[in-house]
């Protein structure tokens, strides 16, 4: 595997940990800026937001950059906003602060995507996949949990400032790794935008980004609000916050792991076992919720489904649009991340209307069952017309006979 490979991996981390960080930092944020907790659980949406615009946006206007280039702006943005985000005193600046600096992390995204596939051959590009995946999960492994720390001790606003800094050092690495070319490095002239949306309008690959969405907001559901679920209902003291997104990071990092070694060869086998888990799992994890014991072992379980499903599903996305090299990765982002802003809005809305902390994990459950029933459907209408095709064949093949 080529180090730029690994590199992406490292600037991934540090996005991801801003991405994911606010998981544990929700109750803070609201207190500090007199806002209610829905509020603060939607800085999550807002970032998932920028990222569902700024995916297909951003690549389609870097698309002629060298990627090196793209790759060290879209990093010196999201640098920039988090100064500005850990020094404003302004829920709404701290908002456009998410925004924006979801716009550079789904542009750095969008190329690092294509960019490490590009530079494997096609039995590798799963495995490159879950490298650049898996700095997200490192991010829940390690930034996360750090960020929390760093929230109960020194403010939320110290996490910021460390992801700011974090960051300085991948881009560093960028700058040093990266090939500065454009495109492929290839030499050919890029495929045409109209060309790539074709490719991108295929029957067979809108049902596995609207599955896509429907996996990640269960995740980003039940995510969000992981904090108030485990303080609250769980009943685990504020200590335990850290150590659970930790045990959820290290699970995802075991799920991108084993679904980048086996998602090449059996995509679809892997993508309806994580599919079906999930659906249980979540609903378990809503039962178990007043048991800290049984929450506390359900949470690494769930964080190797979610990630290692999703991971798979990347990967059929990037296979199955090998037409649009330039917005493949763009939309599978946005896609990802619009199950992001589904679905801590919609956990919000459980809370907001006075169903408890474990109704964002019933959200979970629903919109795997969704997810499910969009993967049934899609599978039976192609059953249907490959029945309707064979008749036909054989009709042709008896003619020939006679």
């Amino acid at each position: 595997m080529p180090i730029a490979v690994y590199v992406l991996g490292l600037a991934v981390f540090a996005q991801g940990t801003s991405e994911f960080m606010l998981s544990g930092l929700v109750s803070g944020i609201a207190a500090d800026l007199d806002v209610p907790l829905s509020a603060a659980g939607l800085l999550t949406s807002a970032f998932a937001v920028g990222m569902v615009v700024g995916a297909p946006l951003m690549a389609l206007s870097s698309r002629t950059w060298p990627r090196r280039r793209a790759l060290l702006l879209f990093l010196a943005v999201f640098v920039t906003v988090h100064v500005v985000g850990a020094l404003t005193p302004s829920y709404g600046v701290l908002l456009a602060t998410r925004f924006v600096g979801a716009l550079a992390n789904a542009g750095f995204w969008a190329v690092a995507l294509t960019t490490a596939v590009s530079m494997v051959p096609d039995r590798l590009k799963g495995r490159a996949t879950a490298v650049v995946v898996g700095g997200v999960t490192i991010a829940c492994v390690v930034g996360v949990p750090a960020g929390a720390v760093l929230g109960e001790r020194w403010g939320w606003r110290s996490a910021f400032w460390a992801v700011a800094i974090v960051s300085l050092p991948a881009v560093l690495a960028v700058l040093r790794s990266i090939p500065g070319g454009r495109g492929t490095d290839t030499g050919a002239a890029p495929v045409p935008v109209r060309d790539e949306l074709r490719a991108l309008a295929g029957p067979r690959l809108r049902p596995v980004l609207l599955t896509m969405a429907l996996v990640q907001g269960a995740t980003f559901c039940t995510f969000s609000y992981l904090e108030p679920l485990l303080t609250r209902e769980t009943g685990l003291g504020a200590g335990w916050v850290p150590v659970s997104l930790a045990l959820f990071g290290a699970g995802s990092f075991a799920g991108v792991t084993v679904a980048g070694r086996f998602a090449d060869a059996r995509p679809v086998a892997v993508v309806a076992t994580g599919m079906t888990a999930l659906a249980l799992g979540w609903a378990a994890l809503a039962l178990a919720a007043g048991r800290p014991a049984l929450a506390l072992a359900l949470i690494p379980l769930l964080g190797m489904l979610a990630f290692g499903t999703g991971t798979a599903l990347i990967t059929r996305v990037l296979g199955l649009a090998s037409g649009a090299p330039t917005l493949a990765g763009a939309f599978s982002t946005t896609a990802f991340n619009l199950g992001a802003t589904v679905g801590p809005w919609a956990g919000g809305l459980a809370l907001d209307a006075g169903f408890g902390y474990r109704a964002p994990v019933w959200v979970s459950a629903l919109l795997m069952v969704l997810a499910l029933l969009v993967a049934a459907t899609t599978a039976k209408g192609r059953r249907s017309r490959a029945g309707g095709r064979r008749p036909s064949a054989v009709q042709r093949s008896a003619r020939g006979r006679l």
